[in-house]
């Protein structure tokens, strides 16, 4: 099983450049990121820091989200948001020259709240064109654009794999493909089994978490390792993304248990 870090939600005791070394302490040789800088375009130096920790530490980048706001203020992307599209169209050019220089190919762009005061088919339809061009700028380095169903922000369109692969859909570019979270579409309701056996082989990335509570597989009541098999039965190839919340003691003891038991 391949499995990579989410840096961004786990390891959180410890600076950011900092992640990389200790999850590949752990026993991981992967690793993926939130957008790790305040702002879309950062400096040089941060951006080249970063690119040296994950580096340095001998781990593989294997996922990074473009800009999204402010994420602990509730900012969900800004993809369809109007007054930011601007900040997004930037930020395409740094995403890829992280990408070209880590090896990183998936890229995860939230797609963004419902805004009050603008209109929802402008949001839609703003949200294809930049999807469409961030997909062509990330296909200069084999690059793949995710699309996520997020539960727990109201404001937040996308809920079901459906919603997802409608807007990719009406993207129509082939390397624009379904972040699988399968604790979002879980506690969002969706039928993950279904999901799993129509489109695993087209995921773009699977990604977990245990509900409820969103800790780690084992805390919750998701038959999560079932799901993960499925997938790769049915196709999907690529890493597992654990994008929980850890407790207070090891994040990465269920792991042990888990080998243990099989």
């Amino acid at each position: 099983m391949t499995y990579t870090v989410n840096a961004s939600i786990l390891l959180t005791d410890l600076p950011i450049n900092e992640r990389p070394a200790a999850a590949k302490a752990a026993g991981f040789d992967a690793v993926e990121f939130w957008w790790p800088f305040p702002t879309a375009v950062p400096a040089q130096s941060d951006i080249d820091a970063f690119v040296a920790a994950v580096s340095g530490a001998g781990v593989q980048l294997t996922g990074l989200n473009f800009f999204a706001g402010d994420m602990p203020g509730g900012d969900r992307g800004l993809v369809s948001w109007p007054a930011r599209s601007g900040e997004f169209r930037d930020n395409i050019d740094v995403v890829v020259e992280i990408g070209e220089r880590l090896g990183c190919r998936a890229f995860n762009a939230l797609y963004g709240n419902r805004i009050d005061g603008d209109d929802a088919a402008q949001q839609d339809g703003l949200a294809i064109e930049n999807l469409a061009l961030a997909a062509d700028a990330v296909a200069a380095i084999d690059g793949t654009v995710l699309l996520e169903p997020v539960s727990g922000t109201p404001a937040y369109p996308l809920k079901t794999a459906h919603d997802a692969l409608d807007v990719i859909a009406k993207v129509g570019k082939p390397n624009v493909k379904l972040l699988a979270d399968f604790y979002h579409l879980a506690v969002n309701g969706d039928d993950v089994e279904r999901v799993i056996a129509e489109h695993a082989a087209d995921f773009g990335h699977i990604q977990i978490a245990d509900a409820p509570g969103r800790g780690a597989p084992g805390s919750g009541e998701l038959p999560l390792m079932r799901w993960i098999d499925d997938a790769r039965e049915g196709g999907y190839a690529g890493p597992i993304g654990l994008e929980y919340k850890a407790g207070d003691e090891n994040p990465f003891a269920w792991l042990t248990a888990a080998a243990a038991a099989s």
